[in-house]
């Protein structure tokens, strides 16, 4: 049974997906849910379906006290490194929430501050805390949504399926395709970077 909550001060629950991805963006949500909020199905949304996220997603949208997602490119994780693109997209994602929350609770063991919010890290948070396991859903749900549209550009990298992790199919269509333009050029996979190019 998840926590409701950490302390008494209103809370955010914040977490990221699409960190150890080969493509697209990173994503992140902030979720601040009701202190008398409970959901049975409510986890780790790497430990739910597809189906049972889908189903949350709008649940959690409605009944939150205030949810919002924030994203960083694939650009700007080759610029300036997947960890600090991580609390990028954590960052924009948190400063969207209204009312503002007095602490954040944060899924992990590390964090770049927010201005004036506290925060504490929580190691497997997502699976501990409600509101961690509910920006968990939102992340994980808006990228998947973001990397579907991008299958349909390029097919032959399977992200519909594979959300662009390094996958034996994704890993093989690049080998046979090369490297597209929403693929992360700081992530070579060393089993394959001296047989492609990013050129090709």
């Amino acid at each position: 049974m998840l926590k409701s909550a950490y302390s008494t001060l209103s809370e955010a629950g914040v977490d990221e997906a699409g960190r150890g991805c080969l493509a697209g963006p990173v994503y992140a949500a902030a979720v601040i849910l009701p202190a008398d909020y409970k959901n049975k199905l409510l986890n780790d949304s790497k430990k739910l379906t597809a189906a049972q996220r889908e189903v949350l997603r709008p649940e959690i949208e409605k009944h939150a006290v205030a949810w919002a997602v924030g994203s960083c490119s694939h650009e700007e994780i080759d610029n300036i490194n997947i960890l600090q693109a991580s609390w990028l997209a954590m960052h924009r994602a948190i400063e969207q929430l209204k009312p503002v929350p007095e602490l954040l609770l944060i899924d992990g063991n590390r964090f770049k501050a927010y201005p004036a919010i506290k925060h504490v890290c929580v190691v497997k948070g997502d699976a501990t805390y409600m509101s961690i396991a509910a920006a968990s859903i939102l992340a994980k749900t808006y990228r998947d949504e973001y990397m579907e549209k991008l299958d349909k550009l390029y097919p032959q990298y399977q992200w519909k399926k594979n959300k662009a992790y390094a996958t034996g199919s994704h890993v093989q269509a690049i080998l046979k395709h090369g490297y597209t333009e929403y693929h992360r050029r700081s992530f070579q996979l060393k089993a394959f970077q001296t047989k492609l190019s990013f050129d090709s």
